[in-house]
């Protein structure tokens, strides 16, 4: 398989491409480390055979990802973003590698509260970029009943022994709406798995696939995530498990406790329906990743803790 990307890789490019090698980390999409005669890239595909929307769209990725770039925020240059179907049948982009850590290393020698100043920092500035300059900003923004909408489309999906109580806090998500901020631009799973660091301070935000125009909050939401994910001894926590609480995050980003609680539980909500489908699809054999087996008594016991906070 690789071969093939490579040869097609290097007729696309009209340059040598001397190595193409998966990316060993993260649980979704077909992404590349790619050396040629003129430089280190990141290659990013979508699946074999996918329609061309939602989280197979990698051209949309790739126009945000050069939009952040040509801002001056720390996203990646995308020096080609081809929506013919060029290497392996699929369309593809070609990202520049950035030089910069993973959060694994990051987080052994780094003080957590550094590293999550730095993240919360950084998600004002993407928040305070104008929406024509999201790459992104022609599309209608997503509201907060749209978005619960979306993610119990996904509940329905996971196993139903572990989701049990999740109508009871959907029930309790939908009566308890906020009131909405202006939209802005939102990665929608934007934690410290998706970023990679100089030191504590992020130089690149990466994996873009389910952004939106939205709500802010619900990436600080994400966050919130991997702080509660910490109680969950033994269970896989790519996100980062970095000793930073929810309240800690509430003050650095500047959030009154009480507006932030709703947006902390509907974070719950969502992560347990991605982890409950994603664990329905590895378990179908239709996307084998056996991480998922690891997370039943997380998607449990957020539904659990996102019905406590409400």
């Amino acid at each position: 398989m690789t071969e093939k990307i490579r040869a097609d890789l290097e007729a696309r490019l009209g340059a040598r491409v001397l190595a193409v090698e998966p990316i060993p980390e993260g649980h979704s999409g077909f992404t590349y480390f790619v050396s040629t005669e003129n430089g280190e890239y990141v290659l990013r595909l979508p699946p074999p055979n996918a329609r061309i929307a939602g989280t197979a769209d990698v051209m949309r990725q790739g126009r945000i990802m050069a939009a952040l770039h040509n801002a001056g925020l720390p996203a990646p240059a995308v020096p080609v973003i081809c929506d013919e179907p060029v290497v392996d049948g699929r369309p593809f982009i070609l990202i520049d590698r950035v030089d910069g850590m993973r959060i694994e290393p990051t987080s052994e020698g780094e003080k957590p509260m550094d590293i999550a100043s730095s993240a919360v920092q950084v998600l004002k500035e993407l928040q305070a970029l104008p929406l024509a300059k999201t790459g992104i900003g022609d599309e209608e923004p997503v509201g907060l009943q749209v978005e619960m909408m979306r993610w119990a489309m996904l509940m329905q999906r996971a196993p139903e022994e572990l989701t049990t109580r999740s109508g009871e806090l959907g029930g309790r998500l939908a009566a308890q709406v906020p009131v909405e901020r202006a939209p802005t631009l939102v990665h929608g799973d934007y934690h410290y798995g998706n970023m990679l660091f100089r030191g504590p301070a992020v130089v690149a935000v990466l994996d873009w696939e389910i952004a939106e125009i939205g709500q802010p909050l619900l990436d600080l939401g994400c966050l919130c995530i991997v702080a509660i994910r910490r109680q969950y001894q033994g269970a896989p926590n790519p996100g980062g498990a970095i000793s930073v609480s929810i309240d800690e995050l509430f003050e650095l980003y500047g959030v009154d406790h009480a507006e932030m609680r709703w947006y902390a539980a509907m974070s719950l909500y969502k992560y347990a329906s991605i982890f409950g489908y994603n664990l329905m699809l590895h378990r179908k054999g239709r996307r084998p990743d056996p991480m998922y087996e690891g997370l039943t008594s997380t998607i449990v016991g957020m539904i659990d803790e996102g019905i406590s906070l409400l």
